[in-house]
């Protein structure tokens, strides 16, 4: 491998309707943070301030930028709420243009960007334009539900999670600890 390929970034899709797709691209967070890089996670559908990666960036500020766009208590990802957050996408891939184009950080996630485009929040032309338009040594981490072929094509990794045993199907909510 030459040295160029071996420093250039590569994109990661952590799609499918199974849990784990926030909690592996954080697992990469915490690795490049105990690396010294500079992540900047980008949440588009989630916004709630009572998480594990909130209370964490608070304690590297240095190193983690987190910027959340959709403020919502309820932990509920459905079509209807996702689609009343036009105004919020809107903002969140406009910070994350600036924040890619940048050169800041080494990784950025882009936590639930792949709802927000299955949605219609926002274009996926923009989302590969901005894909194609990063500079060359950035990781770039998608994740959510319903990741598009265009998507998945323009990735390096992509990983689908697949529920097959859940407990909120036993009725067992989201625990503080595990799920947020």
């Amino acid at each position: 491998m030459s040295n160029s390929n071996k420093n250039r970034g590569l994109v990661h899709v952590y799609t499918g309707d199974g849990k784990g797709k926030t909690t592996a691209a954080l697992g990469i967070a915490l690795r490049a943070i105990g690396w010294g890089a500079r992540v900047c996670i980008i949440q588009f559908i989630k916004g709630y301030s009572e998480i594990g990666e909130v209370k964490f960036a608070h304690e590297f500020p240095d190193r983690l930028t987190l910027k959340q766009f959709a403020m919502d208590t309820s932990r509920g990802i459905d079509e209807a709420k996702v689609t009343k957050r036009r105004k919020e996408a809107e903002a969140a891939i406009e910070y994350a243009e600036q924040v890619v184009s940048s050169g800041d950080y080494d990784v950025v996630i882009l936590d639930e960007i792949n709802n927000a485009v299955h949605y219609g929040l926002i274009d996926t032309q923009r989302l590969l334009s901005l894909i194609s338009n990063r500079p060359d040594n950035l990781e770039l981490i998608l994740t959510g539900r319903s990741a598009s072929k265009e998507i998945i094509d323009a990735a390096d990794y992509v990983t689908e999670m697949s529920l097959i045993k859940h407990p909120y199907q036993q009725g067992i909510p989201a625990r503080k600890l595990i799920d947020y």
